[in-house]
């Protein structure tokens, strides 16, 4: 058939096929001088008018919406495609299509009054029909389920619309995709120990330094300058002299949150399934940082690996949220290169910090940056994000001696981490770090015998 008019409508093969039939019709009963053939065509040139006799001229509208505030992995998922009909003339039928990330599982859909259960999750790349009344604006819309952390799109969603009984179509109305912020979901952390280092002013640990705090420290004579409301009437009484109570100061630390991204295993299931090392590593920066801001210690991120990027650290709501925005756009990456170093330097890595580094341990590389950063005097926590479920492939050959000759070469790597002062432990959620954080706290006030 012809291309598209100026108004953006063009004639569908049915309206070809009716003209073409009343015309032949017409044609073969003047030539033939057969009344009964002019007389057939008669319904079909009829129904063809009828059809176009209102012609819309106005093509549909598509918009897409999505809500993402605050949607977690797990949480529901809900968007909404709108098609608007701005004519005068209702539309027969809107043939509407839309993509969706395979990690937003739809499980319901709801447009002209019906609701569709999709039962099994499956997708709704597929089209979808409803009819669009003049001046009006009808939603089509998707319920799923957010299945794993990150940023899905949603679409981009198109509409054509029919008119003239089936006689006419419209262009193609195509909207940009959106896309969906899905945070990861914290796996449950709870650390109850004390910090090596707390370096800051105010905040919930508490340090040796004598200050305004919570932590007793003892009882001394009263000087000037210290505070009535210090005063240890008891001890005053029985003394016949002021004395004051004496406090530790509370303090805040800088925690570093290291995600090693040179290397990926496993497979992602999302939520409900097994975890990959990119899904443990986000997860586990995700909760602890929450845990120490919420503590009112500062917290920053870095990435080892070519991209290198960098969350400055700061403390509060606003961090966390932050934390959560930077952490949806890691992504592994594989480089031949030796990733870039300085970003570890004195000047963005506090000697005080507690450096948390998540890696699989899969790179050479690896082992080699938590070496140095423990032999700069840095406290270093390794928490192995490699998952424990991964097995050899069932083939024949030489794969099973493979995997077990690797092994060996990890744990060898392990233990020799251990030997620089390294704890490596395995991220398994609540108190994954507590016993290895208080033996960092006690070295840290431990004496040091000096050299003479």
């Amino acid at each position: 058939m012809g291309g598209e008019s100026a108004t953006g409508w063009a004639p569908t093969w049915a309206l070809g096929r009716a003209i073409l039939l009343t015309g032949l019709l017409l044609i073969a009963g003047v030539l033939l001088g057969r009344v009964d053939l002019v007389v057939l065509a008669t319904p079909f040139a009829l129904g063809t008018a009828y059809g176009l006799r209102r012609r819309p001229s106005a093509t549909p509208q598509v918009w897409l919406t999505t809500d993402d505030e605050h949607l977690v992995e797990g949480g529901d998922v809900r968007s909404v495609i709108s098609v608007g009909n701005p004519d005068s003339t209702g539309y027969d039928l809107a043939v509407v299509r839309t993509r969706v990330s395979p990690w937003l599982r739809s499980t319901r859909l709801a447009f002209g009054g019906v609701r569709l259960d999709l039962g099994g999750g499956r997708g709704v790349d597929r089209p979808l029909v409803t009819s669009v009344p003049a001046q009006e604006v009808v939603d089509v819309t998707v319920e799923g389920t957010a299945r794993r952390w990150g940023r899905h799109p949603v679409g981009p969603a198109g509409a054509r619309a029919a008119a003239g009984g089936g006689l006419l179509m419209s262009r193609i109305a195509v909207v940009e995709p959106e896309h969906v912020r899905v945070y990861p979901r914290t796996d449950p952390f709870d650390a109850v120990e004390a910090m090596p280092r707390a370096a800051g002013l105010v905040g919930a640990h508490h340090s040796r330094r004598p200050g305004e705090g919570g932590e007793l420290a003892g009882v001394r004579v009263f000087a000037p300058g210290d505070r009535l409301r210090r005063i240890d009437w008891r001890v005053s009484l029985r003394a016949r002299k002021l004395h004051v109570a004496a406090t530790l100061s509370d303090r805040d630390a800088e925690v570093v949150v290291l995600l090693d991204l040179l290397a990926e295993a496993g497979r992602s299931g999302g939520i409900e399934g097994a975890a990959s090392v990119l899904d443990t590593t986000v997860r586990a920066a995700a909760a602890i940082s929450e845990h120490y801001l919420h503590r009112g210690d500062r917290v920053s991120l870095l990435e080892y690996g070519p991209s290198a990027r960098r969350l400055r650290p700061a403390s509060g709501r606003r961090q966390y949220l932050t934390v959560l925005e930077w952490l949806l756009d890691v992504h592994a990456e594989s480089s031949p290169h030796e990733p870039y170093d300085q970003v570890f330097g004195p000047h963005l890595l506090s000697s005080d910090a507690l450096v948390v580094v998540l890696t699989p341990l899969l790179d050479e590389r690896s082992a080699q940056m938590l070496a140095r950063l423990a032999g700069s005097g840095r406290f270093v926590v390794a928490v192995d994000t490699l998952p424990t479920g991964l097995t050899p492939p069932a083939t024949q050959g030489w794969d099973q001696v493979a995997y077990r000759l690797w092994s060996l070469d990890r744990d060898t790597m392990v233990r020799q981490l251990r030997e620089h002062g390294v704890p490596v432990v395995q991220w398994a959620g609540a108190g994954s770090l507590d016993e290895v954080l208080r033996d960092v706290a006690r070295l840290a006030t431990a004496p040091r015998v000096g050299a003479r």
